[in-house]
């Protein structure tokens, strides 16, 4: 047994955690791994230099380190495993926003939301939007490159950052970037950082950049009988606009989303599209009338628009509960796979294909925009022929996003759940190259190991 009191003695009071019960809440993150280990302590860091003394004792000491924000994970990125030190940046929160640059200097244990209302304050705003945003953490969104619904118009994460603070594997602290827009001297490091997933170094601060305040957005919502006619409606949109969102939900979000929030919802409908604009004075209104049009030539059942702002964010706020009012339905292994705009449908469709033929449910919610879908497969893990058909589909739904020339992650990460399928998407040189970064920046495999690399 590793002896931690040397540790314990060089970090703040109270930031070891060795205590089996305490412990336990660290273990999981969102994706819920069964195969979750028990660490051998968590420590909650509270500065840089304490990541570097936890850094460099793992080094010493050959522990892996598995680096944890809010634990909002769905990938098993931040799952814990037998004898590793769970690094939580929980406590490390602090956010200063600089108007005059429009920037802000987060530390990673910092909510999106909170800077998103630091950002609010100077009239600025923070656009990465995951749906997750009052309870994911800056650090994750950036260890994973999180996307959300506005990333169709604004981008992701790696977006907005233009530096970031790196402690390395060999616990030496790394600037990278800063608060300037344009600066192309050396290799771009801080992207190659940003969707790293903890595997080559643990970031302690982001400077983000920040933009003007989002305009007011009008909102259009359609339903639609038939998948093919939405799927061929974010076609006809996406092909000459560019809206602020553009949402999908399935027949089985839309009933999971009613029984939560009782809204009227057409439980009947194939799918709902959730589109708002939020152009300039009349430009918006002209732009969702633009997109009724195309709603209605696609056969749209219902098409409702308003500029109304609550109205509009009752809207918004049901596609954000997609997941949580599934995720009452049952177990559930959820996917991030995304295909090129002209895919979409084929990879919806062919969702729906393979739910029939597993016997499962599946429910398909998306980033329509971008073609970025979230299929989540529910089942009661009692019932051992049923996980063995939901795993099956898990799969295959997979293998269909890389047989349309899609991807098997577009926001949450390979984490450990969809490991054993990258070397299926990359090619062998690019996993070959992959490998090669991590070798020289984590030579000892101490950082998150088993998370993307075998």
């Amino acid at each position: 047994m590793i002896d931690l009191t040397a540790l314990a003695s060089r970090l703040p009071e109270g930031a070891l955690i060795s205590d089996a019960d305490r412990m336990e809440k660290y273990r999981r993150d969102r994706a819920n791994d069964p195969n979750a280990g028990v660490p051998l302590a968590v420590i909650r860091v509270e500065s840089a230099q304490d990541v570097q003394t936890v850094v460099r004792f793992a080094a010493e000491h050959s522990l892996p380190i598995i680096t944890r924000g809010a634990g909002s994970s769905l990938s098993g990125g931040s799952t814990a495993i037998d004898g590793c030190l769970v690094l939580s940046t929980e406590r490390m929160t602090a956010i200063e926003v600089d108007p005059r640059t429009r920037t802000a200097v987060v530390q990673p244990g910092a909510m999106n939301a909170d800077v998103k209302a630091a950002a609010a304050a100077h009239d600025l705003w923070y656009p990465p939007d995951p749906s997750s945003f009052e309870f994911c953490s800056i650090g994750g969104n950036l260890a994973t490159n999180a996307g959300g619904l506005c990333c169709v118009k604004y981008g992701v994460t790696t977006d907005y950052v233009l530096g970031v603070d790196v402690v390395t594997a060999d616990g030496e602290l790394v600037e990278l970037g800063g608060p300037r827009l344009k600066d192309v001297a050396g290799l771009p490091l801080t992207k190659l950082f940003v969707g790293s997933e903890g595997t080559l170094g643990i970031i302690t601060r982001g400077v983000l950049r920040l933009i003007p305040a989002q305009r007011p957005a009008a909102t259009l919502v359609a339903t639609f009988a038939q998948l093919a006619d939405a799927c061929q409606t974010v076609q006809d949109i996406t092909r000459g606009m560019r809206p602020s969102m553009l949402e999908f939900m399935d027949q089985v979000c839309i009933n999971a989303v009613e029984d939560e929030t009782a809204m009227e919802l057409d439980r009947s409908a194939a799918a709902m599209l959730i589109i708002q604009s939020d152009e300039p004075g009349t430009h918006a209104g002209a732009e969702i009338d633009q997109i009724r049009i195309i709603c209605e030539k696609n056969s749209a059942t219902e098409v409702y628009a308003t500029d109304d702002a609550d109205e509009g964010e009752a809207f918004v706020q049901a596609r954000r509960i997609a997941i949580p009012s599934v995720e009452r339905k049952g177990a559930v292994l959820l996917e991030d796979v995304g295909v090129p705009i002209p895919q979409l449908g084929d990879l919806v469709l062919g969702i729906d294909a393979i739910a029939r033929n597993r016997d499962v449910t599946v429910a398909v919610m998306a980033h329509a925009g971008d073609g970025n879908t979230h299929p989540l497969i529910v089942f009661d893990p009692a019932d051992a022929e049923q996980l063995e058909r939901a795993e099956l589909a898990y799969g295959e739904i997979m293998d269909l996003a890389i047989e349309l020339g899609g991807t098997i992650t577009g926001e949450h990460g390979v984490g450990r759940l969809k490991q054993p399928w990258l070397k299926d998407y990359l090619s062998p040189q690019a996993l070959a190259l992959n490998q090669k970064i991590k070798d020289a920046l984590d030579p000892q495999g101490i950082l998150n190991p088993g998370v993307v690399f075998n």
